[in-house]
């Protein structure tokens, strides 16, 4: 055998396709650097009696070097081509769902325990994940005793799934995994032939499709052709809202198609392809395609909700208003005949862009009337980008706290209006709120702006103090801006809205219904909320699991119901068995915000982003006191400035 173990074989097919640098190969093959290097020289070995070797290049990688094409002619082909063996849950998992999904046959899971060389009760486990993945499509496992498990459901859905699990194989760069999918699964499909059948036709049609979607469009076209060469052609679909252009669009293809199958397509086959590139499509205005659903009535809809429950006013951003309508034309085809669209950014969109994120979740649930078809995740983090570049648009200017001064002079009108036009010459952001003499500086019980600019020397109050001459030299205008740029819109935020009578530690086991009511009976104790609070909490949970990722949970009401707004901590060190019983959170932010208080909404957002880029929730859930969580917590706001 040339290669010892199965790593060494995918390893070197690996570096053979690319040149790659070691963090990426030891990222891919989930080892560390060292044990790259212990295989690279272990390769190295077994290819010298071949002409070749493996080199590093500083600043570029490991890439194979052939000296003695002769010798390495002579080399096995076979190689680095064995059976591969998933190493991770994800990769077994992907692989279940593929066995699932494409063998007419029950699957035992004792069978692929033992090919995979795991244990069986792995292979169980990662069940439970293949079962919610199977969902999505609306299908099920029916198991059959001593016989094994197989997948029902309509073959169009079975379709959307097979296309979406070699897509996230393919997005996950596990190239021999990728390669062995399209060999056993697609039957060696070349997927960069049907791509280039596609863009031929959606060039003579002039439809516009993103590069994504050709990569996944030909994907679907070669699971159709295995599924209908296998006995599973759709019999009865018709596409009814699709428009001329498409029609002879998807003609066009079927005949390149034809040549895998041996015949033509089917009037339902036909409908299916033209389906999927309805709902891919890149639209540049609304009015190219009529629906049966209004997209520009129900993007009024969502707009006037926002506005309505969360006091974001963005019904008059026009860029906003056309990039929805366009969007949800497209969506809406996808929805109805449940063609999926994988979002590659969910899980950043999710955990970067709650609010967002929130506010999308908010407006789909209130509008479900309106749209008689689920709308998946996937579609909801689209709309959810939409949403916050609209949001980030209209209300990021004020977003920074900008820095709050006072000028204390005693020298004339005319010099203090020379240094303060200085000052904003060098710094806009500055506001100064006050020019005052030394003797009613003196007089100041305290100071309530961040700090102090002098001519003079003065008497430490509670805020710092620069003083300059008359014409500042370098030194002090270096001075005034380091106080300048301080973060302080992340202190003045956490200062406002957390206090210590709304923080509270949980030592033992507790229920997450039994938190929701104590933390909101607080709320109610202390003014912040009325009675609705706690049922629109719950409601809101209900839509979504409110867990932010790394044990941190943001639980919060739908829209702005707070009376005033308020933050309750909660630190549970042994955990809250969150929405799903395998989702636990440590660090707890019950949320309660008011609509007087709407444009900081998304700041108090930021302060939790923080706390996950941070990785602070270990730090968090050890504090003590509150005292000792603020100051946790003004570390994570200076280490993130």
């Amino acid at each position: 055998m040339l290669f010892p173990y199965q790593r060494l074989a995918e390893l070197y097919e690996t570096i053979q396709a690319e040149t790659l640098p070691q963090d990426e190969l030891a990222m891919r093959f989930q080892v560390s650097a060292r044990t790259i290097r212990t295989d690279i020289g272990i390769l190295n070995d077994a290819l010298q009696d071949y002409g070749a070797h493996i080199h590093y290049e500083r600043g570029t990688g490991y890439r194979l070097i052939v000296d003695d094409q002769r010798a390495f002619a002579a080399l096995p082909q076979t190689a680095g081509r064995k059976k591969i063996i998933p190493r991770s849950s994800k990769d077994r998992i992907h692989l279940l769902l593929l066995r699932f999904l494409t063998q007419a046959a029950p699957v035992k899971l004792d069978l692929i325990a033992d090919e995979w060389c795991v244990s069986r009760g792995t292979v169980h486990r990662d069940m439970n994940e293949v079962k919610d993945a199977l969902k999505k499509y609306q299908l099920a496992l029916e198991t059959r005793p001593w016989s094994g498990s197989r997948v029902s459901g309509t073959e169009p859905a079975i379709r959307n799934a097979i296309a979406d699990v070699i897509w996230q194989m393919s997005v996950a760069a596990n190239k021999p995994l990728m390669t062995m999918a399209v060999q056993e699964f697609l039957m060696n499909i070349d997927l960069h032939h049907l791509a280039k059948i596609l863009q031929n036709s959606v060039d003579r049609f002039d439809i516009k499709l993103s590069h994504d979607a050709l990569h996944y469009l030909s994907m679907v076209c070669a699971v159709s052709i295995v599924r209908i060469t296998s006995g599973h052609e759709i019999i009865h679909l018709t596409a009814c809202d699709n428009d001329p252009v498409i029609d002879k669009a998807s003609q066009d293809i079927a005949q390149g198609l034809s040549f895998f199958l041996g015949s033509e397509y089917s009037a339902a086959e036909l409908a299916w392809l033209q389906i999927q590139i309805a709902a891919r499509r890149v639209i540049g205005s609304a009015d190219e395609l009529k629906t049966e659903i209004n997209s520009a009535e129900l993007v009024d809809n969502m707009l006037n909700f926002i506005h309505g429950t969360y006091n974001y006013d963005l019904r008059h951003d026009r860029q906003l208003r056309d990039d929805l309508t366009t969007h949800l034309v497209a969506m809406l085809t996808r929805v109805k005949y449940q063609v999926s669209t994988p979002n590659p950014l969910l899980a950043d969109i999710k955990t970067y862009y709650p609010f967002a994120w929130d506010v999308t979740l908010s407006a789909l649930s209130k509008m479900a009337s309106c749209v008689p078809y689920t709308v998946n995740e996937d579609e909801a983090g689209y709309l959810a980008v939409h949403i916050g570049v609209g949001l980030e648009r209209n209300y990021s200017s004020g977003f920074e706290r900008h820095p709050r001064v006072i000028i204390v002079s005693d020298s004339g009108i005319s010099v203090l209006r020379m240094i303060e036009e200085k000052l904003l010459r060098q710094f806009p952001q500055i506001v100064v709120e006050r020019v005052i003499a030394l003797r009613d500086y003196e007089q100041l019980p305290h100071v309530e702006e961040d700090f102090i600019i002098s001519t003079l020397r003065l008497t430490q109050k509670n805020k710092p103090v620069v003083r300059i001459a008359l014409f500042p030299t370098p030194w002090q205008i270096e001075q005034i801006g380091r106080l300048v740029m301080v973060d302080r819109t992340r202190p003045w935020i956490f200062a406002r809205f957390f206090n210590e009578r709304r923080f509270m530690r949980i030592n033992g086991p507790m229920t997450q219904g039994a938190l929701f009511k104590r933390a909101c009976n607080l709320l109610k104790e202390q003014g912040f909320t009325a009675d609705d609070f706690y049922p629109s909490l719950l409601e809101r949970e209900s839509i979504m699991s409110t867990l932010l990722g790394d044990g941190i949970a943001i639980p919060h009401a739908l829209g702005l119901r707070a009376k005033k707004t308020a933050v309750v901590t909660i630190l549970a060190p042994d955990g809250v068995a969150w929405s799903n019983k395998d989702e636990v959170a440590q660090v707890i932010f019950l949320l309660a915000i008011s609509k007087e208080d709407s444009d900081e909404a998304v700041r108090i957002y930021d302060l939790f982003m923080t706390f996950i880029r941070e990785k602070a929730t270990r730090r968090l859930v050890n504090s003590a006191s509150f005292d000792d969580f603020q100051a946790i917590a003004t570390d994570c706001f200076g280490r993130s400035a």
